[in-house]
């Protein structure tokens, strides 16, 4: 199969990460999870986004890529939440497979990345009504992979949940959602994988 990285959420390595390790592995993935917190995990995405402003988003950034520079290129970047953003900059820095943004878009501009990466396939997944969704942000980066003549797919699913995968939140936690959204996943890591 592929190498995947998997970039966890401003709230850390939860038990979902693991969870979606677990998953990717399952599937015949060689998984590496990037913990940027070095351990660190939080339960409130206040506390959670203060901490990650303290770092600093470039650092960050910077270091997401440093954490996938042993891996091969053609891997696949997993991000979700925050480490959606990260998957996108480390795309932007590396040569990849694909791309998979869970509840985590982030405008290009916001990465300081001019353009998406010619014939590098994404997928995008949101709640409908994500708190933290940002529909300007979303269509800012289906354009940029459109316009790079890019295969994205977007999948909408019912609910407020922003980590609708992660059991350990059950005020967030979708099992439906949760497994729809794994089928959909491990079919596009699979795919990439056969094509790289």
């Amino acid at each position: 199969m592929s190498a995947v990285a998997l970039f966890h959420s401003v709230l850390g390595v939860r038990p979902g990460i693991t969870e979606a390790g677990r998953r990717l592995t399952a599937a015949g993935h060689d998984v590496t999870i990037v913990d940027q917190y070095d351990g660190r995990v939080f339960d409130d995405y206040e506390t959670a986004g203060d901490f990650a402003t303290g770092i600093g988003y470039p650092v960050l950034m910077n270091a997401a890529v440093e954490a996938v520079a042993d891996l091969p290129d053609g891997f696949i970047a997993v991000g979700f939440s925050n480490g959606g953003g990260m998957a996108e900059y480390v795309a932007s820095r590396r040569d990849l497979a694909g791309v998979v943004m869970a509840s985590g878009a982030l405008g290009l501009d916001e990465l300081g990345v001019d353009s998406w990466p010619r014939g590098l396939p994404a997928q995008i997944h949101y709640t409908v009504d994500d708190p933290f969704r940002n529909q300007q942000w979303i269509d800012s980066v289906l354009g940029a992979v459109r316009d790079s003549g890019s295969r994205v797919e977007m999948f909408d699913y019912p609910g407020a949940g922003h980590l609708f995968t992660d059991e350990s939140l059950p005020e967030e936690y979708d099992r439906d959602n949760a497994e729809l959204f794994w089928d959909r996943v491990i079919d596009f890591c699979s795919d990439v994988a056969e094509h790289a």
